[in-house]
């Protein structure tokens, strides 16, 4: 089988270095890029000529610079076909599957052994996908009824959810709740992560698909 042409993002010096010499010790990859940041990687891959482009990328998410989770768009622009591997200590719930909705195809704990992040290189070039065993629990935990986003949420927050499904501003709620307005801002904080959303339109959007 003709190497797997890989690149890797990650500002770790020896982690980085570990990767490139353990992956093509394996004589399944080839290492065509390995750069500290996104910046640095969109850089270098001006250089290289079509037939050099990285068929699977493996990307930390925090990085200086732009982080990982950001620079996937501008990655899939140059590169639309990579397969992007995220290999991070990031494992919560809101970073997989912003990663997996922008384009990741696996999602790997840095907890994971060179070995099995070998292996999980091997099943991406195969065409199949890949998580550490952590993450495809915490997937499988989302996609669970009984573990509802919806219903992690306390009595306060369900009442400031339905204020805004009512389309009452933040300060409304405040003086329809009587507490403070910075209370309110950090309720809708908390009630953002435990969701999983980030504007007021997806919390809508999520509230009223579980009928809350």
């Amino acid at each position: 089988m003709t190497p797997n042409r890989l690149a890797i993002i990650e500002d770790e010096p020896v982690i980085r270095e570990n990767l490139r010499l353990y992956l093509e010790a394996e004589g399944a990859f080839k290492i065509v890029c390995s750069a500290p940041s996104v910046e640095d990687f969109l850089s270098e891959i001006k250089i290289l000529k079509p037939e050099q482009m990285p068929d699977a990328l493996l990307l930390d998410i925090q990085l200086p610079g732009m982080s990982g989770l950001n620079g996937i768009p501008w990655i899939k622009g140059v590169l639309p076909k990579v397969d992007i591997v995220m290999l991070t200590t990031f494992e919560d719930t809101a970073s997989i599957f912003r990663a997996l909705r922008m384009g990741a195809t696996s999602y790997l704990s840095k907890q994971t052994s060179l070995a099995n992040i070998a292996e999980a290189l091997k099943v991406v070039q195969r065409g199949g996908s890949y998580m550490s065993p952590s993450i495809a629990r915490k997937v499988v935990e989302h996609f669970s009824p009984a573990q509802s986003p919806i219903h992690q949420l306390t009595p306060r927050q369900h009442q400031i959810v339905q204020g805004i499904l009512d389309g009452l501003s933040y300060q409304d709620i405040a003086n329809q709740l009587f507490i403070s307005l910075d209370t309110v801002r950090s309720h809708i904080k908390k009630i953002y992560s435990t969701l999983e959303v980030s504007s007021k339109t997806e919390l809508i959007h999520k509230t009223m698909k579980h009928n809350l």
